[in-house]
């Protein structure tokens, strides 16, 4: 039997011009693929190193005033009585603390950065640091702990990087985001996730938070304010840590939420809140059904200010309300949360049910009519202020309706208001101010003198 040789064999299936083509195409080809299956620097690195010269970390220190160290612990009568005498009550005790939290910089021309209204709540000196370790004093522009958002702006002889904005509107649950910040003082530490749920409600103490990308990236304290980004390294929220209960879950503000908030901050100081002159109440289950509004969906309208731009624009009293600016009513509190994504100037379209029948009403938002602020402060609290005729913070009562919250509990004529909510109150005209700003919370804390004590009061008007 004849034996045929292995090359001799391939000679035959192959000519050698063939061979060496392959050869060379394996030559060019192999390092090629080998790259592309272990390059390192992958999409999520990618969008790190074009974000992380805009990730700042944020240190503020404030002084904490407590009239007595041990109040709050829930001791004995006998206790606290005993700590009284140690402790004079007339005698503040001082501590300096350091807050740390993250900002990004999202206009680099004009130094403005944004992060989150607890990093930065404490009144004191703020102090902003770059990736590249240059460190600035900030100015804090505005804050507002609504919606938990703050815009402080640093100067700068050189440039500054800002970061590039993204659409927050089109996210898709189960896309990769990753998130940058600066937990427990370590710089730019990066963490990654998915989408997990959008439009998520959070309640955290008092405050009820709308609208929230949920995340599985890790967000720790330290992160709050920082970034929140697609895959593409684009701005598309800022992460907040407000919801202590969380375990591998994250949140964060979509980035087109934040867009009329911030532009409110760095023009007004404040938040300029949309006012159409209208109060609403839940829709009662009985009335629902037999205007047959599915699962009790809607806000009834229970007075409608006169003049307003809602009475102007034919808005009536008894009318349900379903829809606001194309988002879907289904209580009073979706109202409100809704009117929030609106500006003074804004024609807001309401959708109605009046009499059974579907109306739709363009009403031009404006701003809260601040000759009107005192009328509603007595409306809302049953009280009446006055400046105080010595040097010092605060309103006297002048006038108490005897059938308010307030004075059922005990407040009189002559006690003084010093702060409500987040606002200290020096004198009238930030009584006023403070009744407008709040005016749509349904709690609000009291920073009430008497004599020489102070009292914190909950009001639920």
């Amino acid at each position: 039997m004849q034996t045929v040789s292995p090359i001799l064999h391939i000679k035959k299936k192959f000519s050698i011009p063939t061979v060496l083509f392959a050869a060379l195409v394996l030559m060019f080809l192999l390092p090629q693929t080998a790259l592309s299956l272990y390059s390192r620097e992958t999409p999520v690195v990618i969008a790190v190193q074009k974000i992380s010269p805009a990730v700042v970390n944020i240190s503020s220190q404030y002084e904490v005033r407590r009239q007595n160290p041990f109040s709050g612990f829930g001791l004995d009568p006998f206790f606290d009585s005993f700590f009284k005498d140690f402790f004079d009550p007339g005698r503040e005790q001082k501590f300096k603390r350091t807050s740390l939290g993250s900002g990004v910089i999202i206009d680099g021309k004009r130094g403005y950065i944004l992060t989150n209204a607890h990093v930065v709540a404490q009144t004191g000196d703020v102090t902003v640091v770059l990736n590249d370790e240059r460190e600035f004093p900030a100015q804090i522009v505005g804050a507002d702990p609504d919606s938990d958002l703050a815009v402080l702006r640093i100067e700068s002889s050189r440039g500054l990087p800002s970061a590039e904005m993204g659409n927050s509107d089109d996210i898709m649950i189960g896309e990769t985001v990753i998130a940058i910040g600066n937990p427990f003082g370590f710089s730019n530490t990066v963490t990654t996730g998915v989408v997990s749920a959008l439009n998520r409600s959070v309640r955290a103490e008092n405050r009820v938070f709308h609208d929230f990308i949920q995340t599985d990236a890790s967000i720790n304290p330290g992160n709050s304010g920082g970034p929140l980004l697609n895959i593409n390294g684009e701005l598309i929220g800022i992460n907040t840590a407000i919801y202590a209960k969380a375990q591998g879950i994250g949140f964060a503000i979509p980035i087109n939420k934040a867009g009329r908030i911030i532009d409110d901050l760095i023009r007004y100081g404040e938040v300029v809140q949309a006012w159409i002159g209208i109060v609403v109440q839940d829709l009662d289950a009985r009335l629902a059904a037999y205007l047959n509004l599915k699962d009790n969906a809607g806000a009834m309208i229970q007075d409608v200010e006169s003049p307003s731009p809602s009475k102007d624009a034919g808005v009536q009293r008894g009318d349900i309300i379903v829809s606001l600016g194309g988002k879907s009513i289904r209580n009073a509190e979706d109202y409100y949360a809704a009117l929030k994504d609106h500006a003074a100037g804004n024609t807001v379209s309401l959708k109605i049910v009046r009499n059974g029948k579907p109306l739709e009403i363009p009403v031009t938002a404006s701003t809260f009519p601040a000759d009107r602020a005192e009328e509603f402060g007595y409306k809302r609290l049953g009280i009446k202020v006055e400046n105080l005729d010595r040097s010092g913070a605060g309103v006297r009562i002048s006038q108490l309706d005897p059938s308010s919250h307030l004075s059922r509990i005990g407040v009189s004529a002559g006690d003084v208001i010093r702060r409500i909510d987040e606002m200290t109150i020096n004198n009238k005209k930030d009584f006023e101010k403070a009744m407008v700003k709040y005016r749509l919370k349904s709690t609000l804390v009291v920073l009430l003198q008497r004599g020489g004590n102070l009292y914190h009061i909950t009001v639920n008007p």
